[in-house]
């Protein structure tokens, strides 16, 4: 109606949920956002950016050449991950490309969650330890734990990659202990116990007010 202001709404809790690879973050994340709260899973869009036709190629290879391309026109994530494991600075300019798209879509998706009045707002974010801003981004962060045993067990199961290479993924990302370090609370999800994880997440959606 016209004339009529509308308050703002408040605010939704922002949580970054993160976690070395294969430790159930995603999970933990879905579960924690529950059905009021929104879910952002960082990788997907990441995988949107660049899958054919997305908004992340044409920068991806003017910076890294056609090569970087697959046939179908989407990143060719075994060309790139190799390029990652051997050279630093290719993953660094991966992420100049990636991660500023990656965060505005995030903060759009945000900031549609506190329109509809979602009581949080939780990102799934994997290198959130490694990147440095997300943690300016977030109210708090839960860390996702798990044995590196468990982490390479997962991955072969779910992805069939080598173990040797599940290890390079590990070795580049932060060590347990830093992403402990930032944490506000942590989830230890060693065992594949899907009823103790949603208590484990039931409880601390009590803790911080979630429900």
């Amino acid at each position: 109606m016209d004339g009529v202001v509308t308050a703002p709404r408040e605010r939704p809790l922002h949580i970054g949920v993160t976690g070395g690879i294969g430790s159930g973050k995603s999970t933990v994340g879905r579960l924690l956002a529950g059905d009021r709260g929104i879910w952002i899973d960082v990788d997907a869009i990441s995988h949107a950016l660049t899958a054919p036709g997305g908004a992340a190629m044409s920068a991806l290879v003017e910076a890294f050449g056609e090569d970087i391309a697959a046939a179908d026109g989407s990143l060719n994530r075994v060309h790139m991950r190799a390029l990652a494991f051997s050279d630093r600075s290719a993953r660094q300019r991966l992420e100049a490309v990636l991660h500023p798209l990656i965060g505005a879509e995030a903060e759009s998706r945000a900031e549609a969650g506190r329109q509809a009045g979602a009581p949080c707002v939780v990102f799934d974010v994997p290198l959130l330890v490694e990147s440095g801003r997300w943690r300016a981004r977030v109210d708090r962060v839960l860390v996702v734990d798990c044995e590196p045993g468990t982490q390479v067990r997962r991955v072969q199961a779910r992805s069939g990659w080598p173990e040797a290479d599940v290890h390079r993924v590990i070795a580049q990302q932060a060590t347990r202990n830093a992403r402990r370090a930032v944490a506000d609370a942590v989830i230890v999800n060693d065992r594949d116990d899907l009823d103790g994880l949603r208590l484990a997440v039931h409880r601390l959606r009590v803790a911080w007010r979630l429900d």
